[in-house]
Formats: structure tokens, C-alpha cells, sequence
């Protein structure tokens, strides 16, 4: 009996150190399981946190937009204002002839507008006022209507002096090849003493100074 006890003694010691040591690497492997997990854990939030501060850096700052520059003003233009044109009849122009005698000259228009620019562009124009600031002055045409009467037809002189001739009045100029005032220097046939007044065609000349009269001085 002792003989056994002690058998089952010994194996129970050399059976001892192996439980002892299959116990303690249990326990080291659960602590490092245990430490590893943990780890894990924590160095994943780090990553997470960067993540969070990548996608914040990332996302974009909203910029408030300016507010629009209104300015309201008042202008002045001054443009021209374009003179008329008229035409008037003038007898002493002959027919068909015209001419200038009155210069035109524009004249001038000042308005007067407000103006409204967003951000230096013009976005509206209201006029305010519109006046004449000088008076422009017409143009006027002169049109000639001036027909000249036709020269009487001439009278055929006759020999003899017989008759007075139509051309002159209030005194008888005869009618010859040639009359000449009396007293003169001219030859005849014919000659005149005193004086008449021309009224067509001076046929013999006797009115040397183109007073329209015959005879009366000049010789």
C-alpha cells in the first residue's frame, strides 16, 4: 500500500508543473489577446478623427456675395437742333435763277436726364427736362420770277421823213434811214430838234447818256 501511494504521489508532482504552466500561458494569451484588442481600438480613432478633420478641411467656405453699388445722377446733353429750310419768290432774280440769302444755322437742345448705374453699368435713363438753348435760324432760298418784256420790234425807217416814229413819244422823231439830234455832229439824212422820251428801241441812237430820253443835251 505504501508502495502505491508513493507511485501515485510522484506522478502526481511530475503531472503538477505542466497544468501550472498551461495555465499560465492561457492567462498571457488572454492578456495579449486582451491588449491587442484594445490597440486596435484606439489607433483606429485616430484614423477616424483625421478622416472627420480631411473631409471638414475639404468641404467649401461659402463666400457672402457683395452687395450691388447703386448710384443715381443727374446728366446734361446738349445735341444740335437742325434749322428749316424755306423758299421765297424775288422778282429781281430772273426766272430760273435762285440763291441763298439767308444762312441756316442749327441750334443747339439741352436735356437733361437721370441716370442710374449698378456696379459703374448703366441699367436705366429718365428724361427729366428738355429746353432750347439757342434758337436755330432758317434757311432761306430766294426763287427769281423776273421775265424781261420782250424788245419791240423795230420800225423800218423811210426815207423822206415822213410819218413820226413809234419808238419815241411826246415829240416827233421822224422816220428816215437816219435821224440825228439837230445841232450835232451827225450827217442825216434827217434831224431832230428837241427832246422825247424813249419808249422802245432807240433806233438812232439819240439817247446817248441812257437817261431814256432823246436829244436831250447830248448830240
Amino acid at each position: 500500500m505504501t508502495v502505491a501511494n508513493d507511485r501515485i504521489s510522484a506522478r502526481l508532482r511530475a503531472h503538477r508543473p505542466r497544468h501550472v504552466a498551461l495555465g499560465v500561458t492561457a492567462v498571457v494569451v488572454t492578456v495579449l489577446l486582451a491588449a491587442g484588442c484594445s490597440s486596435s481600438v484606439s489607433s483606429a480613432e485616430p484614423a477616424a478623427t483625421g478622416d472627420a478633420r480631411r473631409l471638414v478641411a475639404s468641404s467649401p467656405t461659402e463666400t457672402p456675395s457683395p452687395t450691388p453699388v447703386v448710384a443715381v445722377s443727374e446728366q446734361t446733353v446738349t445735341s444740335a437742333l437742325p434749322f428749316e429750310r424755306t423758299t421765297v419768290d424775288d422778282g429781281s432774280l430772273p426766272s430760273g435763277e435762285s440763291r441763298v440769302s439767308t444762312a441756316g444755322v442749327d441750334g443747339e437742345k439741352v436735356s437733361v436726364y437721370r441716370v442710374t448705374t449698378i456696379d459703374g453699368v448703366e441699367s436705366e435713363r429718365v428724361l427729366l427736362s428738355e429746353s432750347v438753348g439757342r434758337a436755330p435760324v432758317a434757311e432761306v432760298t430766294s426763287r427769281g420770277t423776273y421775265v424781261a418784256p420782250p424788245p419791240p420790234a423795230p420800225v423800218e425807217a423811210a426815207s423822206g421823213g415822213e410819218g413820226c416814229d413809234p419808238n419815241y413819244a411826246d415829240a416827233c422823231v421822224p422816220i428816215d434811214s437816219d435821224v440825228d439830234c439837230a445841232g450835232g455832229k451827225g450827217n442825216g439824212p434827217s434831224y431832230f430838234d428837241g427832246v422825247a422820251r424813249v419808249i422802245g428801241a432807240d433806233v438812232y441812237k439819240l439817247d446817248g447818256d441812257g437817261d431814256g430820253f432823246a436829244c436831250n443835251g447830248s448830240r
